[in-house]
């Protein structure tokens, strides 16, 4: 959705304005634990402080990306540079990889040469306050992202939330080795590693997903569909596609079907009319309205629809068609055939359906585009 400028500027604010708390946070976070950690030679609590540290740099990169993505459109880039959130939650992500892969390194090569830590009542204090400020800042954060649809600051929360877990698990090792002095220091930042690789590896997999391109949000689809179903008019919308230029910026196109009667002048009233409410409700703009032409005075034409529908909707993967059109002139019927991705095969469905309106209708020629339900995909 393009979000109106008054909005952008609040969005933005609530993103930087929480980054900023994660920078400070973090930073404060990085020095105690450090200094803990050397302190006490423990490894796993000197990771839990570099882990700290990228967190840091993530919120930095959050701000960067989002005062990047706020610039208006121009001519090299007319759909505006909202995308570049996308990117920036991707260089987030290839740093929670990279720190986990570094601190299986430090870690693999403590448990080749051991090292005894030495804990204090000062440090496990520490340590402690640190669990649950990254709780109240990974919930906060979190919580953040949804509302103003950030993946950056979704993925921060996400990643301060782990972090909590992870020194929740360092004061674990830590009360095991002073009650029964078994150190799993290395270990335990070995597995810690493993944990922070495997959340980079899933962060790197949403946010590509989202640069290559998803259908779009579910309700949001339906919503549109309604709001140009609202108008008397129409008869039917499909074919909505959707196009994401970041966060909450959406351009799409649709189909509707209007019945034969309406003149030029009218279509053109009613397109308008729609692409008005859509924005003004959904802050989408539609770039595109098709039309399917709907018979309504050919009794004959009506009646071969409805046997076709019938014939088409016997076949188990068949959703629905649309755009029916019976050209006399051309002895050619065309229409839109919406095929499940549930059939083993689409093809082989769409092909039996041709089949038996082929044998039904020997004298007629067929032109059938094989459709497909991008609500359906994202269910």
């Amino acid at each position: 959705m393009n979000v109106p400028t008054s909005e952008n500027e609040n969005r933005e604010s609530a993103i930087v304005r929480t980054s900023v708390i994660g920078i400070i946070t973090n930073l404060l976070l990085v020095a105690f634990k450090a200094t803990v950690g050397i302190i006490s030679n423990s490894i796993a609590i000197v990771l839990d402080a570099v882990n700290n540290l990228s967190d840091a740099l993530s919120s930095v990169i959050t701000i960067l990306g989002t005062k990047l993505a706020g610039r208006e459109a121009d001519k090299k880039h007319p759909f505006g540079y909202g995308r570049i959130e996308y990117l920036s939650s991707l260089v987030i992500a290839l740093i929670v990889l990279y720190a986990g892969v570094t601190s299986l390194i430090e870690s693999i090569k403590k448990i080749i040469h051991p090292e005894t830590p030495d804990y204090s009542t000062a440090s496990l204090i520490i340590v402690s306050v640190a669990v649950l400020v990254k709780i109240v800042l990974g919930l906060y954060v979190k919580k953040t992202g949804n509302k103003v649809n950030s993946d950056s600051l979704i993925n921060s929360g996400k990643d301060a939330l782990l972090d909590s877990v992870i020194s929740a698990a360092t004061l674990i090792a830590a009360l095991i080795f002073i009650f029964s002095g078994i150190s799993l220091e290395a270990y335990l930042g070995a597995v810690i590693s493993l944990v922070i690789i495997k959340a980079g590896f899933d962060m790197i997999s949403e946010t590509v997903s989202k640069l290559l391109g998803e259908p779009g949000d579910a309700k949001l689809i339906q919503d549109i569909k309604a709001t140009v179903k609202s108008f008397p008019q129409v008869r039917g919308a499909y074919d909505l596609i959707l196009h994401n230029y970041g966060p909450d910026n959406y351009n799409g196109s649709i189909h509707i079907e209007i019945d034969d009667t309406l003149t030029p002048n009218e279509i053109d009233g009613l397109s308008r009319s729609i692409m008005v409410k859509v924005y003004s409700e959904l802050q989408v703009i539609l770039t595109a309205i098709g039309v399917y032409s709907v018979n309504t005075h050919d009794p004959e034409i009506i009646s071969m629809h409805e046997e076709m529908r019938d014939v088409a909707l016997s076949h188990r993967y068949v959703k629905q068609i649309h755009g029916f059109h019976y050209s006399k002139s051309e002895n050619l019927v065309r229409f839109d055939l919406v095929v499940s991705f549930d059939a083993p095969s689409r093809q082989a469905v769409y092909n039996e359906v041709l089949d038996d309106l082929s044998a039904k209708y020997p004298d007629l020629r067929f032109s059938l585009a094989m459709d497909m339900d991008f609500g359906e995909i994202i269910k």
